[in-house]
């Protein structure tokens, strides 16, 4: 539970059905649950028409509080519940490798990494930093992976958001430009009368959230110090 945040998106397999709340079991995280009005919009006549036991689901997480983790069905969108899949299918294809170069060892290695984070994630880490995978099977086994690994054709996750700037100051014409030009992991495009679309894309669906987040946190602190007046369109 550690290695999950609030806005994380992860997959989970429907444990039990109790009333009007589903329980799942999260991917490397425990337990969590989702309530009637976060499985779906609009009335629900019969949730097992949206969840039933052992189906493979991607949720958000909205809140953590102690051991609980509370869960949303609904707002995650098409886009990220296939990013989470292919994910999966990536970290499946991770474990063949593994075990082709560490043969009986690798279902050790699995088990003590996923101990602390996702295979994926501890795999797409040591491309950069192999550090950390070299002091767990040593330099020769890690070289033979990770040799693999980079061969492999990397998916590239895209994240997009809309947000409104507006003033109504004489100069907000060039105070906005200004404050856009600074935008450079992201590509924004002017949409209409102060919205804008903004779009980055990284080697997974977090890592690109994570950029964007930090992108328009940047961008509400600068339309702050300008007086200029900064929104987030909300799904």
């Amino acid at each position: 539970m550690a290695n999950l945040e609030v806005g994380d998106i992860v997959l989970c397999i429907v444990d039990r059905i109790v009333g009007t709340v589903v329980f799942v079991r999260i991917d490397g995280n425990g337990e969590g649950s989702i309530i009637t009005s976060e499985i779906a919009p609009g009335r629900i006549r019969n949730l097992r028409d949206y969840v039933v036991p052992k189906k493979k689901i991607v949720c958000k997480v909205l809140r953590i509080s102690g051991d609980r983790i509370d869960l949303s069905l609904r707002r995650v969108t098409q886009k990220e519940q296939k990013e989470v899949f292919n994910q999966e299918q990536q970290e499946k294809g991770h474990k063949s490798i593994l075990k082709s170069v560490l043969g009986e060892k690798a279902k050790e290695i699995i088990e003590k990494i996923t101990e602390k984070e996702r295979l994926y994630d501890f795999l797409e880490e040591a491309k950069i930093s192999p550090e950390k995978l070299e002091k767990i099977i040593g330099k020769p086994d890690s070289k033979k992976i990770l040799e693999i690994l980079n061969k492999q054709k990397q998916k590239t996750s895209i994240v997009k958001k809309e947000f409104n700037l507006t003033t109504e100051k004489s100069n907000g014409i060039s105070l906005i430009k200004e404050i856009l030009e600074k935008i450079k992991d992201a590509d924004v495009r002017y949409i209409s009368a102060g919205k804008y679309s903004i779009k980055t894309e990284a080697s997974d669906l977090k890592k690109a959230d994570n950029m964007l987040k930090e992108t328009l946190q940047e961008v509400e602190k600068q339309a702050k110090k300008q007086g200029l007046t900064f929104s987030i369109k909300e799904k």
